[in-house]
């Protein structure tokens, strides 16, 4: 197989697990908050890019937090329409980015059109500036690429190995409580009866209705 070959197969590999660049847009009125969610894995970095319309003497807010409340970005009042942030996660974690669009002064609600860009991963990397400093040349970028994708590639698969042996631990562990559980009944359903004939039996002795 030549290497054309072998840079066309990666790529379309690329193509088809790197679902992890995506922009989304959105409008938010003053005095409105949104918050969206991203799902990262253990040291993965994280970029951000995002671009508010203008509007006449309004700011706005982004705040960038983990799971446990910890600030991992976060700028204030800012009056100008663009901005970036990158970070890299230490842990698995789900990130939680929230944007704010501050009411102006005289209360006057503007609705403002929020456009924000995250990459991770592959994604995330800038290969122009590591070819710039490492003087690589363009298929040496490539490859590169190519093998940083490879071992994202086994990564992925090796977290959703590690993700299926808990939920197989899981299933078994709740296969052994609802068994447990079943023969626990049945014994207190059989100690009911027990209890019941011999309540039933003394009963009816007392009533002399059988000997």
């Amino acid at each position: 197989m030549s290497l054309q070959r072998v840079l066309l197969l990666f790529g379309t590999l690329f193509i088809i697990f790197s679902g992890s660049c995506y922009g989304l847009r959105f409008r938010l009125n003053s005095g409105d908050r949104q918050c969206l969610r991203e799902e990262i894995h253990k040291n993965v970095v994280l970029t951000g890019e995002y671009e508010l319309s203008e509007a006449m003497g309004s700011h706005a807010s982004i705040h960038v937090t983990d799971t446990r409340g910890h600030t991992l970005y976060k700028r204030e009042n800012f009056p100008d329409t663009k901005g970036k942030f990158a970070f890299t996660a230490d842990e698995y974690d789900i990130f939680e980015i929230c944007i704010t669009a501050h009411a102006l002064p005289n209360n006057q609600r503007v609705e403002r059109e929020v456009y924000l860009v995250m990459k991770h991963g592959v994604e995330a990397k800038s290969y122009d500036d590591i070819a710039k400093a490492e003087k690589l040349k363009p298929l040496e970028v490539e490859l590169r690429r190519l093998e940083d994708l490879s071992d994202s590639i086994v990564n992925d698969f090796a977290y959703m190995r590690q993700r299926e042996e808990e939920m197989r631990g899981t299933n078994e562990s709740t296969n052994n409580r609802v068994l447990y559980l079943s023969i626990f009944s049945m014994l207190v359903l059989l100690a009911l009866a027990l209890w019941q004939v011999l309540y039933l039996r003394r009963y009816f002795k007392a009533k002399k209705l059988i000997d």
